[in-house]
């Protein structure tokens, strides 16, 4: 068996109000061939959470071959050398586990959740579609596949009432060969054009270990996990090493008005500006931000569309946080009745409010309780904490981020807020969509003087 490159035990820390600390302790080490692995221990349940993240996602794709890495998201369940079609599921079902998958803009997440005796089963069956997927892989099951992805973009997203507001905004904020340009999900166009050559090569590419991290977190001793992974994982090659993904630049340079009728019955307003990527500066005042505009019936949008006047029958706001740059979106629903031109005029006296003056510490406050509630919350559960290591680690090379993470919050005043809002809030570098009810143009968002 080969020695293990590195290893690293280490206790990690996340502070809570009133000088309350909690641990996360976990050991991390590196395989031969490159798999990042993190071992944390909980014996709370007995149960295991096995979490593999390969750094890929739709980012990685080029114009004209979009979808690639949500369609291996499909064909990683088609079976592998030692694992048949079918079985992975059925194995993990007869040992009392379950598992999904889930791909974004920048990883593809895989994970299975396990009674505490069953752990080598999801290693075994990560391991063998990790080092022997293309072994099995034919055109016939790449077909198969294209076709389920295809008919979950109708679902999702074409045939889904404001189904493509994501897919048009993405279009709008970015340029044509930015990587956030289009969704996961992919082109029709694309899915189709993709050649039996083309899914060997994505997958040769990027689904190695040396482009991968794994967390295991649960009722482990962490010594004979480490053993398990370095068993089941030691005969998996490495491949050439995946070269870090560029930060390209995009800007908006005015305001963009988009108006799309679909099969809906009430009007829809999307209003969208470029922000920082995902722990820069800024990053998180403009979440907190949003918690203020709409974090809960108190915020203030909240209470003056649906509550005070009325005319919206809900209201969200949020900072999408990506590696490459993120977005910061407000998506209000009209009642039946108005437009969205009134929606947008109050939506923009509260942009413009937050510019003039700083929010009260007590919305401050409120919004830093309710973000610290929901990340504990997500440390609540084995699989969270596990998926939270892994998104440290991802994220920034370290899975240890507990503190830095809710310190960034914690260190806002009002006035961080308001700047934020001057810097990134334009009201001449933004999307406006407005979804409508076929035929009904005129609930659009109009542009008013100002």
């Amino acid at each position: 068996m080969k020695k293990i490159l590195v290893l690293l035990i280490i206790s990690s820390s996340l502070a809570l109000a009133g000088g309350t600390r909690i641990t996360v302790p976990y050991t991390r080490f590196t395989l031969p061939d490159g798999l990042d692995v993190i071992l944390h221990e909980d014996h709370s349940v007995p149960t295991i959470s096995v979490n593999l993240w390969y750094h890929v996602g739709s980012a990685r794709e080029k114009p004209g071959r979009t979808g690639f890495a949500h369609l291996f998201e499909h064909i990683m369940f088609m079976g592998s050398k030692d694992a048949p079609e079918g079985k992975f599921d059925e194995w993990l079902e007869a040992a009392g586990g379950d598992n999904n998958a889930t791909t974004s803009t920048d990883r593809t997440d895989y994970y299975e959740n396990v009674p505490s005796n069953a752990l080598d089963l999801p290693l075994f069956l990560e391991s063998d579609r990790m080092g022997h997927l293309l072994e099995t892989m034919t055109p016939a099951k790449v077909d198969a596949q294209r076709a389920v992805v295809k008919n979950e973009r109708r679902q999702s997203y074409e045939n889904r009432p404001y189904g493509m507001a994501s897919m048009l905004l993405v279009d709008s904020l970015y340029p044509p060969d930015h990587p956030y340009h289009w969704l996961p999900i992919g082109s029709m166009a694309d899915l189709s054009a993709a050649t039996f050559a083309d899914v060997q090569q994505f997958f040769k590419t990027y689904y190695l270990p040396n482009n991968a991290s794994l967390v295991i977190a649960g009722d482990i001793d962490p010594a004979k996990t480490k053993a398990r992974v370095e068993y089941w994982f030691s005969d998996v090659k490495a491949g050439p090493r995946v070269p870090p993904q560029p930060v390209p630049v995009a800007s908006l340079s005015s305001e963009r008005r988009i108006v799309y009728e679909d099969k809906v019955q009430l009007p829809r307003l999307y209003m969208a500006w470029l922000t920082p990527r995902w722990f820069d500066p800024g990053d998180a005042e403009l979440d907190l931000l949003a918690s203020v505009l709409a974090g809960g019936k108190n915020s203030r949008l909240y209470k003056r569309l649906v509550y005070d006047m009325q005319i919206a029958q809900d209201v969200t706001a949020y900072e999408a946080s990506l590696p490459l740059g993120s977005t910061f979106r407000i998506v209000v629903t009209a009642r039946s009745g108005h437009t969205l031109t009134e929606i947008e005029r109050v939506v923009q006296e509260e942009i413009d409010r937050v510019k003039r003056e700083p929010p009260t510490q007590h919305e401050l406050e409120r919004a830093v309780n309710q973000y610290e509630a929901s990340f504990l919350d997500r440390l609540e559960s084995i699989p969270g904490k596990a998926d939270q290591l892994n998104e440290y680690v991802t994220s920034t090379g370290n899975p240890d981020y507990f503190n830095e993470d809710l310190a960034r919050y914690k260190a806002i005043d009002a006035r961080g807020l308001q700047a934020m809002a001057q810097t990134w809030l334009p009201d001449d570098g933004r999307v406006i969509l407005s979804i409508v009810p076929t035929g009904r143009k005129d609930l659009a968002a109009q542009k008013e003087g100002r």
